[in-house]
């Protein structure tokens, strides 16, 4: 029996107790010794080697009539052979012992020649390992089905698709008892219909381009298993992969103004000039295949697989770029449009299909940020300071909490006589895992996220919590006023005034002690409830500081009706006023400060100078007049201890 360690039962021809071969090859041939295959396709009864009949009345195994079960049997064989679905009976060695006419004419063979022929050449079942051996476990007897679709090709030429199923055949006899019926179903329609249904699910209905779905079933399967991965080739870690993600420049408003019919056609028009732009990089450079996608509203990326470095995916990019901006005539309409492209080109070994999109999607927002119209390379270096942008901006709301911002104070000092004045308040952030961050690190984050108002409200705080402690552990000195920064969205967010006036409450300390820093481009475009807020601080009695004046607006008018009390000269001016390091001092910036200092005067405004360095810097200020400096020369910005060493000394001068 099929699937013992006998095998098959031996066929008739064969000396008796000789055992059939097992099914061990893939393309067995039966055996010269088995005579000649039967040419026609219907079966004739056969008596087992070795048995005699022992009376003239034969009966079946279950006591039935002999004649009435040879009527069944003939009802059977006429049923088969009659029957519209592809069949065949297959012994456990794999040959075919009949077929019906059905299967003849699927195979394009008469049904009599196909007896005694391997089921596997037939069928191609032999063609990978993994439906081969499905099919033998079921002709040893050890798996109850087997079902597989394959492509079979016709002696006319032409491919069909077959659904092929196997199962045991549960006959009355023991010869029976060891075949299985093969069924071969053309399912070539259906397969048609679902490649056509696939096809559409695949594809964008308006531009006929892979849609995001295909395209990151390719990129996955590119990175897993890339075609141009095998034994004579290199290994995989020189393997390279290029992805030029785009976006159009201003689609949204073709939409809009000329409506989604016209912006359909202009899509269209662009997957066109794409496609060309794949196709020409790919037969200037050999390697894997180009696929143009849409992944979606006005976004397409061309897949390149195997590239041969940077240099090609900037050469495909710039070549889209030109290809693009040459005019798209759309049903009379004459439109032009541009495109910022992300280009990301690395090795395929350690990459992702979601790291690679993420480096796409991050270096086309470079792009877009960078002025649009352009390319843009992705770097690494670029990429990490994004990324520790964003680790900081999810930890900053959380920061504040966990009280990890600390404040230095950078002494302000008096010009003509080097005496302490007052302090400024710089925050710093001890961040647990980049270590003491200055403001420029973290300040601009926060006021994009909205954080800044708490931390702001935090600063402001601490700020006049501290002021007014040197206040009263240094009666007999003259008190420090304090200068605190304060960023635009605070006076837009909050109720700057209602804060102000709570903290000042709370602390004790004097209105005219705390000035607050806002600068010269949040400050000039003031209107509304900002400048209502500043002339209400002013009214309160606390001085309002233009920060880095001279690098913005330096609109004068507002200096007229804006309630400032004092100007802070940015550092660029006063760089021009050295002397030390052998350079000559600039005469234009020495003439700029003098006139601003003198205007500001005649306004009733105090001046402070940044970045003051040198004692030549603070002797030329001085002689313009200004009032107070800031800088290197006099301190850092030091802890609030070393603030208090400060108050009553000697005057500073470096």
């Amino acid at each position: 029996m099929s699937g013992t360690s006998e095998g098959p039962r031996a066929s008739a021809g064969t000396a008796p107790g000789t055992p059939a071969a097992p099914v061990t090859e893939r393309h067995a041939t039966a055996p010269a010794e088995n005579g000649p295959a039967r040419t026609d396709s219907t079966p004739t009864d056969s008596t087992p080697t070795g048995s005699a009949r022992t009376d003239s009345t034969p009966t079946g195994p279950d006591g039935g009539d002999a004649g009435s079960i040879a009527s069944e049997l003939r009802d059977y064989r006429a049923a088969f052979n009659a029957a519209t679905l592809p069949m065949g009976v297959v012994d456990g060695r794999g040959h075919v012992v009949r077929a019906n006419e059905a299967l003849g004419g699927l195979l394009g063979t008469p049904a009599g020649v196909l007896a005694g022929r391997q089921a596997c050449e037939l069928l191609d079942l032999a063609t990978d390992d993994r439906t081969w051996h499905a099919y033998r476990e079921v002709l040893l007897g050890r798996r109850s089905r087997f079902r597989c679709t394959r492509r079979l090709k016709h002696p006319d030429g032409r491919s069909l698709w077959a659904e092929i199923t196997v199962v045991p055949m549960t006959g009355a006899s023991a010869a029976e008892s060891a075949r299985v019926l093969l069924t071969v179903a053309d399912v070539s329609d259906r397969r048609e219909l679902q490649e056509r249904l696939r096809h559409l699910q695949m594809h964008d209905p308006v531009t006929r381009l892979p849609n995001r779905t295909l395209f990151f079933e390719r990129l996955a399967a590119t990175l897993e298993t890339p075609p141009y991965q095998d034994d004579s080739l290199p290994s995989r870690q020189h393997a390279r992969i290029g992805l030029c993600y785009l976006d159009l420049d201003g689609f949204k408003a073709i939409n809009d103004t000329l409506g989604h019919r016209t912006g359909d056609r202009l899509l269209a028009a662009v997957a066109a000039r794409l496609t060309d732009c794949a196709e020409n990089d790919a037969s200037r450079n050999a390697g894997g295949s180009r696929l143009v996608a849409r992944l979606g509203g006005d976004e397409f990326a061309i897949l390149v697989e195997d590239s041969a470095g940077t240099q090609e995916l900037t050469d495909l990019a710039r070549s889209v770029l030109a290809a693009l901006q040459q005019p798209f005539d759309l049903a009379g309409q004459r439109l032009s449009v541009s495109a910022s492209i992300g280009v990301v080109e690395r090795t395929a070994a350690g990459t992702s299909p979601t790291g690679l999109m993420q480096a796409a999607d991050t270096t086309l927002y470079w792009a877009k940020a960078d002025g649009r119209a352009r390319w843009t390379l992705f770097d690494p270096e670029r990429n990490a300071h994004r990324m520790t942008r964003q680790s900081l901006s999810s930890t900053l709301r959380p920061a504040v909490e966990r009280g990890e911002f600390t404040l230095e104070y950078q002494p302000l000092v008096g010009m003509a006589d080097g005496v302490l004045r007052g302090v400024e308040a710089l925050v710093r952030w001890n961040h647990p895992q980049f270590g003491v961050l200055p403001p420029n690190r973290f300040v601009q984050i926060a006021e994009e996220d909205g954080s800044i108002v708490q931390l702001g409200r935090w600063i402001l705080r601490t700020a006049c919590r501290q002021a007014r402690r040197w206040e009263l552990d240094h009666p007999d000195e003259p008190p420090l006023f304090i200068s605190v920064n304060v960023a635009v969205r605070q006076v837009w967010d909050s109720d700057l005034v209602a804060d102000v006036a709570e903290i000042l409450a709370e602390t004790g300390l004097a209105p005219g002690l705390l000035q607050l820093e806002l600068t010269e481009s949040a400050v000039m475009g003031s209107g509304g409830r900002p400048l209502r807020a500043l002339q209400a601080l002013s009214d309160m009695g606390v001085r309002i500081a233009i920060d880095d004046f001279g690098t913005g607006y330096s609109n004068l008018a507002y200096l007229s009706r804006l309630p400032v009390s004092v100007l802070k000269l940015d550092g660029a001016f006063v760089k021009g006023f050295r002397y030390e390091d052998g350079t000559h001092p600039s005469p234009a910036d020495e003439t700029i400060v003098e006139a601003m200092v003198q205007l500001a005067h005649r306004l009733g405004l105090t001046v402070t100078a940044e970045c003051v360095e040198t004692a030549g810097q603070a002797e030329r200020l001085r002689r313009i007049g200004c009032d107070t400096g800031q800088g290197w020369l006099y301190s850092r910005a030091v802890a609030p201890e070393q603030i208090a060493g400060l108050i009553g000394s000697r005057p500073l001068e470096g």
